[in-house]
């Protein structure tokens, strides 16, 4: 066996390792969040187990109950998978609200603009309008770190208020439902809506396709393993040939269009049509969703479960236990703090050196 072939086989072998200790720090994080909302709620006067209770009923204990967690679960899935993109390839792309906003508008338009169509034609149509443009959206990001050094972060960031801007004026403006006061679009045809099946959102099994798709794309392919050699060491995948920039190209092209895709299943399988109130976050819960599911295509899946369950229950929560309705934003804060503290995971990972990261280093 070659020298190289067998320092390939080291790199595959550690890369499928199951690190414990990793998927510890996510684990603990939601524990040490759900302690300290608890206290809060005490000290507010509610009953921290009636409120715990309440959520899990509401959000896992019916069919619908199920149904409703699993679609706002979906988006979540599709920003989450869209950042843990970037991360793989050490890019932090929190521009996933941008993308996914231009994708929901996007789809929303071609729901309701183009006629005649079948929806077997139709729906995939607007589907893949809403990846396209999401696509667009990360892609200048991306061009932005490859041709001219600019970091991702500051470029997503500056993404993100432009589309929004451009995304209200268009909602409010040009594709506005005529005749209403609210900033919102004309619903979606029905043959663009995206269906359900046994009461469970169609979009949730294609982000679960999608996160396995992109998971095997990272283990078993040349193309995943050149993306995470860049992620790892830019220089050590220049000098091994691989093409940098392009690689930083497609990883938030294909981020951008997958958190589009999130975009376009909240509109055409949730709200019916663009509403900018109902987006508001998603993309910004996706870095959240990313770093619980420790930047894992798979992992990434039971976090966005347990946020769209915070979701799905919080009103009841707030009703049956009287705490205020804020507690579940404070709930995915304190998990986004406690899942990224330095100091939890030197904590955690005591005895093996410096605290862990999700990638060999972000936008480095």
């Amino acid at each position: 066996m070659s020298v190289n072939t067998e320092k390939k086989s080291a790199v595959l072998k550690e890369r499928r390792t199951f690190d414990v200790g990793s998927w510890l720090i996510p684990f603990v994080a939601v524990l040490v969040a759900m302690f300290i909302a608890a206290v809060l709620m005490y000290l507010q006067g509610a009953s921290p187990l009636t409120a715990y209770t309440s959520l899990l009923k509401s959000a896992f204990g019916s069919a619908p109950g199920i149904g409703k967690t699993l679609g706002k679960a979906t988006p979540l899935v599709l920003s989450g998978l869209a950042v843990t993109i970037g991360l793989r390839a050490g890019l932090f792309n929190i521009g996933a609200q941008g993308q996914l906003i231009s994708g929901a508008l996007a789809s929303a338009w071609a729901g309701y603009a183009i006629h005649g169509l079948p929806m077997a034609i139709h729906l995939p149509l607007a589907l893949l309008i809403g990846a396209f443009f999401g696509s667009l959206t990360g892609l200048i990001a991306g061009a932005l770190k490859a041709y001219r050094g600019i970091h991702e972060v500051i470029s997503t960031i500056m993404l993100n208020s432009i589309v929004i801007s451009l995304v209200d004026y268009l909602a409010s403006g040009p594709f506005k439902e005529h005749g209403q006061p609210l900033t919102r679009t004309a619903p979606v045809l029905k043959s663009a809506l995206v269906p359900k099946f046994f009461g469970l959102p169609l979009g949730f099994f294609i982000a679960l396709a999608l996160s396995y798709a992109v998971w095997w794309v990272f283990r078993r392919t040349t193309s995943g393993f050149r993306l995470e050699t860049v992620g790892r060491n830019k220089n050590a995948a220049w000098y091994a040939g691989i093409n940098v920039k392009r690689s930083i190209l497609i990883a938030m092209a294909v981020g951008g269009a997958v958190a589009g895709l999130g975009g376009a299943v909240e509109t055409l399988g949730i709200t019916g049509r663009f509403e900018p109130a109902f987006n508001a976050g998603l993309g910004f819960d996706g870095i959240t969703i990313a770093l619980l599911g420790r930047a894992n295509p798979l992992g990434i899946i039971p976090g966005a479960i347990l946020i769209g369950g915070m979701r799905a229950g919080a009103a009841s929560m707030q009703f049956d236990a009287g705490v205020a309705p804020e507690i579940v934003d404070l709930l995915m804060a304190l998990i986004l703090f406690f899942v990224s503290a330095p100091l939890l995971t030197r904590w955690l990972r005591r005895g093996k050196g410096a605290a862990s990261s999700v990638t060999g280093g972000w936008g480095s």
